[in-house]
């Protein structure tokens, strides 16, 4: 109030009985409320400066690590009819159990004595390229011995040219000589007749000289008829040498066509054994794979191809196995806005499906029923889903994870990334930036290089 008046109004009006002016006046009360908000109002204040853990949540499954420790199923390799069941859902088999009998459906199989006759059929191919190959030996050796015997023809025809030769050539010296000795022998009988008719020669001299010359014609015709003959064994031996040649050309030809001949039908032969021992080792193979085996140990989990009498075909699913003894693993997808933040070797908090926790996502340290993990793998490529796949595994420096945990349970992954304080959180949601990409250290570094 101004106070200007003297007359006061407190004085005239009762003020105990106005209830709006009382509310007015300050109480004990209003003051302890006025306490407990400027404390709320310090307490927020102080909480924004508080550090806040940011993190990259994500759903998943558990799985396993390795390919190999992963459900799987086993297909039939074979077409057949179902004949026994060895096992049942949820039986442990080790590897190498018979888990279902089947037999065959096509009929070149059904003979009982497959196996047996497909040997012999192996067995006389074998003995026939067998023959084969002595049968070339004998041929090659045959090539061999026409090779020496055409060596020897030929020296010795060549040794009968050569003294065919020398025989024409001396008969050719004879002949001359014989000419000689004719000349001679006519000039002695036309001397003798001219002294026979001179009266110096006696008639009986005249006729021996006559004989003598008869003699020497002789001679000189037999001479020449010699001669004859040593020219035509001369163009004979001549004639043997070219047919020694050609003879052996033709035996060697056809003897040689023969050898190829045997080495043809005996690679044949050969060709025809090797397929038919592939066709017999896939005959002992298949006889194998009529028994459906366990790949590993591990539970049966569901039986796709039931009953008895049932018909599958080949790449047919019979059955599923979950692997016994396996390094469990998470599998998660986090957005590609979120990829760059994640590294191997960040720490990542999980939720599993059936175990209760208690979870404050800014401060990883007093959360409750939580189980560590670490990253060992990320795909290089986005999935369908245009998610990236994370792989977590067990921290070893963590409580271990649950005996009970199974393949294909859910989770709840909380990627750790840095530490910042409540305030730069809610800026950072408010305007919806990402997490930071680095980590204080690092912007330490490129500070101090600054």
């Amino acid at each position: 109030m101004l106070n200007i008046s003297s007359n006061k109004i407190k004085e005239s009006i009762p003020f105990s009985g106005s209830k709006s002016l009382v509310m007015t006046l300050p109480l004990k009360e209003n003051q302890r409320r006025l306490r407990v908000l400027t404390a709320i109002v310090l307490s927020a204040f102080i909480i924004l400066f508080v550090p806040w853990t940011q993190n990259v949540r994500s759903k998943g499954y558990v799985t396993a690590l390795r390919p190999d420790q992963r459900p799987q199923t086993v297909h039939s390799v074979l077409a057949g009819r179902i004949e026994a069941w060895y096992v049942a859902e949820g039986d442990f088999v080790a590897k190498g159990d018979t888990i279902l009998r089947i037999s065959e459906v096509k009929d070149e199989y059904f003979d009982s004595l497959l196996l047996p006759r497909t040997q012999m059929q192996v067995d006389a191919k074998a003995l026939s390229a067998k023959s084969y190959a002595e049968k070339v030996g004998a041929l090659q050796a045959q090539i061999d011995a026409l090779r020496r015997n055409n060596v020897l023809r030929l020296q010795q025809a060549e040794n009968k040219l050569r003294m065919a030769e020398l025989k024409v050539e001396s008969d050719s010296i004879e002949l001359v000589q014989a000419k000689v000795n004719f000349d001679i022998g006519k000039y002695q009988l036309e001397r003798s007749e001219k002294l026979y008719e001179e009266g110096l020669r006696s008639l009986t001299d005249l006729e021996s000289r006559r004989l003598k010359f008869q003699e020497v014609n002789a001679k000189l015709i037999s001479s020449e008829n010699k001669l004859l003959s040593s020219k035509n064994e001369l163009i004979t031996a001549r004639i043997d040498l070219d047919a020694i040649d050609n003879d052996f050309k033709d035996k060697l030809a056809k003897a040689e066509s023969d050898m190829y001949t045997a080495m043809s039908s005996q690679f044949d032969a050969e060709a025809s054994t090797t397929k038919l021992e592939n066709q017999y080792s896939n005959y002992q193979s298949r006889v194998g794979y009529r028994h459906i085996l366990a790949p590993q140990n591990g539970y049966i989990a569901k039986a796709v191809q039931v009953g008895i009498g049932e018909t599958i075909k080949e790449g047919d699913e019979i059955v599923n196995i979950v692997p016994a003894d396996a390094e469990l693993a998470v599998e998660m997808f986090v957005q590609p806005v979120d990829l760059p933040l994640m590294k191997v070797g960040n720490k990542v908090r999980f939720i599993f499906d059936g175990w209760p926790a208690i979870v404050f996502s800014g401060w990883p340290q007093i959360s409750n029923g939580t189980f560590g993990g670490v990253v060992v793998a990320i795909d290089q490529f986005a999935g369908a889903n245009n998610q990236y796949r994370i792989l977590v595994v067990e921290d070893p420096e963590e409580e271990p994870w649950p005996e009970q945990l199974r393949m294909g349970s859910g989770a709840d992954g909380i990627a750790i990334l840095n530490d910042v304080p409540v305030w730069y959180e809610i800026w950072r949601q408010l305007n919806g930036f990402p997490a930071d990409y680095y980590t204080q250290e690092q912007k330490d570094q490129a500070a101090s290089k600054k």
